[in-house]
């Protein structure tokens, strides 16, 4: 049988649909798995032993479309559930299976802060999509698999850092859920580990502000930029310990079950989107009692009400002391 997955984006998102894939496959040897994603987001599946072919769309999904058609798969396992996805479903004409996205629960608490959310990981709610096929949950977690032509890189780039080190990462596709770099340099000056900083090259700038205002006795190593993904995966799983956003690294920190200090601004866990069975010493910092937050299921470039209280208010001293007490064996 030919199940065809779909999740077109972020990276993050898609890393969270690596235990559905895998329960399956396992589970049910005989099937092929077909997953649709989007061709920037290739590096985070291209690895991946339990999917039979990816399918990459650039802009026009109509070619995509006819060459599925032609192959027929018995299943589609909808994980995205947008009107692009319909079209998929339209054009395939067989069962499918979608996930809830809960946006109703999502819109009563940005904007009347009810919370109808369910007390549920999203990894659990795609699960569901495999039920009628009595495949269960085997709890192991999310996976990330980096191609054997990354690994020379991220030797390579380990020789350059040292022995042990602490991962800060920066980015986030929003800046209402980043840290000010005058807090990110706060941590970077008083942590006892050696840090290493990423993110993307539009994370740059940022990140020479935080390299300017840190100034601590560890090192600090700024490779914002420098490192694909796949090369950052690799940096991640050799860290010992993993400071970010609620972002893609976040992610892929819990898929090596990273120590992972996670840092939420005007975002919030019961979205069901928090680190998945990482290392039981991760912690979510976050700012509860706000009345303004979540103010956004997604995010903002800059705060509505121009306080930015959800990150601003964060406590620099007890997050170091916390990564700091962490690592101390």
């Amino acid at each position: 049988m030919k199940f065809l997955f779909i999740r077109f984006s972020s990276i993050g998102d898609i890393v969270l649909t690596t235990p559905v894939v895998r329960n399956l496959k396992l589970q049910r040897p005989d099937a092929k798995i077909h997953y649709l994603t989007k061709k920037a987001f290739e590096p985070v599946l291209k690895n991946n032993p339990h999917i039979d072919r990816l399918w990459l769309m650039n802009d026009n999904l109509n070619e995509i479309l006819e060459q599925l058609r032609i192959i027929q798969p018995d299943y589609v396992i909808d994980l995205h559930h947008n009107l692009r996805t319909a079209r998929v479903k339209n054009k395939l004409k067989v069962a499918a299976f979608s996930f809830p996205k809960i946006n109703l629960e999502k819109w009563l608490i940005v904007n009347f802060k009810i919370n109808r959310l369910p007390d549920r990981h999203i990894v659990d709610r795609y699960m569901e999509t495999l039920q009628v096929f009595d495949i269960i949950n085997d709890e192991k977690g999310l996976d990330y698999f980096i191609p054997e032509e990354e690994e020379g890189k991220i030797k390579r780039a380990m020789k350059e850092l040292p022995s042990k080190f602490i991962v800060l990462s920066i980015g986030a596709q929003h800046n209402t859920k980043k840290l000010p770099p005058m807090k990110l340099a706060e941590l970077c000056r008083k942590v006892q580990w050696p840090v290493v900083v990423l993110g993307g090259k539009e994370d740059r700038m940022q990140a020479r502000e935080i390299m300017s205002m840190s100034g601590g006795p560890s090192p600090i190593i700024n490779l914002t930029g420098k490192t694909s993904l796949n090369v950052s995966a690799g940096l991640v799983k050799n860290a010992e310990a993993v400071v970010t956003h609620d972002t893609g690294i976040m992610h892929i920190a819990a898929a090596f079950h990273k120590r992972i200090v996670s840092i939420w601004g005007n975002t919030i866990p019961e979205f069901g989107m928090y680190p998945y069975k990482p290392h039981k010493d991760s912690r979510i910092f976050e700012i509860k009692g706000l009345s303004c937050r979540p103010c956004s299921k997604i995010g903002f470039s800059k705060c509505p009400k121009k306080h930015f209280k959800c990150m601003m208010d964060h406590d620099m001293h007890e997050i170091v002391d916390y990564v700091n007490s962490i690592l101390k064996d």
